[in-house]
């Protein structure tokens, strides 16, 4: 959640209409330096503008044309956007207060889209869609109850035929629900509850090694058995400690690469705007990166982050990165794309 706003804002005018108005405040400097990569394309602006709207993406590869894959991006003020890969705004869906979202492919079922429905902030909800890869059309296919309390962040599990959300709750909360995509209406069942102990919001799934990672904002990186039947006891993967993750801890991603557990997770380090990136096999802290200006601005207090690996098109050949950007002047709020090649590069990691 965007939170540093600049006091001097509310002593300024009015931005001119379709002007982002939040500000920066300039970060403590981490003692450990990121590297920078310039994103390569960026999406349309939401449509809410001169407030906090864009806030989390997810990316569908189109496996049999890679330059026809599609980003879902949410305006939480608002609803469910359909990008592009060149950033083109090619669907907008009122989905009222939706704050994050993800996808899974669910063969016969369809692309299924699920959004954490925070409309009610006294009761969570997942909102889910189906994703018409030819058109890029959101159809509405039902609502799920989640519980009480206020929905903040959500990601999907598949395994086999089987689809889990992860709910996570403002307070730290995290409960798994089952979907049962069968009927008229999708229905939901509450499968287990975790807690952590502060606010939290981003999470993902690794489908591969049945592993849940979850963003504790203030704390650091957790990671959970993400099985109906595992533990429920956290892990700690990273602290936030203002030299290589810096609060907010926000959102998480997974490039999957390599062996069953190859790869590895990035975490928007909302605090100083910047990326961090573990190995996956070993929770080892591998870099830190930055999106600069470059043939598209950078990004600043970025909240949601997706990545896919594998064939994108010529200008993502091995994967793309997708930040939301906090701070887009003279614009309202959107999302960056950077190849997953030139981060690896500058990185240097294979």
């Amino acid at each position: 959640m965007n939170i540093r706003f600049s006091l001097a804002l509310t002593l300024l005018p009015l931005a001119a209409a379709g002007c982002a108005t939040t500000a920066i405040t300039a970060p403590a400097p981490p003692t450990t330096p990121a590297v920078n990569v310039a994103a390569r394309g960026e999406t349309d602006a939401v449509g809410t503008a001169n407030a906090d709207a864009a806030d989390d993406p997810a990316i569908w590869r189109n496996p049999a044309d890679p330059t026809a894959s599609l980003i879902v991006g949410t305006d939480k003020k608002a609803g469910l956007h359909v990008y592009d890969l060149t950033g083109k705004d090619l669907f907008f869906i009122d989905a009222g207060q939706v704050n994050n979202v993800d996808i899974r492919d669910m063969g016969p079922a369809g692309v299924i889209v699920a959004a954490s429905d925070r409309n009610d902030r006294k009761q969570a909800k997942i909102a889910l869609f189906r994703l018409d890869t030819a058109s890029a059309r959101l159809t509405p296919i039902g609502i799920v109850p989640a519980g009480a309390g206020e929905a903040y962040g959500i990601c999907l599990y598949r395994s086999g035929d089987r689809l889990s959300a992860f709910n996570v709750i403002k307070d730290g909360t995290v409960r798994q629900i089952d979907l049962d995509l069968s009927g008229a209406t999708p229905t939901g069942r509450l499968v287990r509850s975790m807690k952590l102990a502060t606010q939290s919001e981003g999470c993902v799934v690794d489908d591969r090694t049945a592993r849940l990672y979850v963003a504790e904002e203030d704390a650091g990186l957790w990671r959970f058995d993400a099985r109906a039947d595992g533990g429920t006891t956290p892990v700690r993967i990273a602290a936030v400690d203002g030299e290589r993750l810096v609060a907010d801890a926000e959102g998480l991603a997974i490039a999957a690469e390599g062996a069953a557990d190859g790869g590895y997770l990035i975490a928007s380090s909302q605090g100083d705007n910047a990326y961090v990136v573990y190995r996956l096999s070993d929770d080892a802290y591998v870099g830190r990166f930055r999106i600069a200006p470059g043939k598209v601005g950078a990004t600043e207090e970025t909240d949601g982050i997706e990545i896919l690996t594998g064939d994108f098109g010529p200008d993502y050949p091995g994967g793309l990165f997708v930040a939301q950007d906090g701070y887009n002047p003279p614009k309202a709020q959107n999302f960056k794309y950077a190849a997953w090649d030139d981060i690896k590069a500058v990185l240097g990691i294979r």
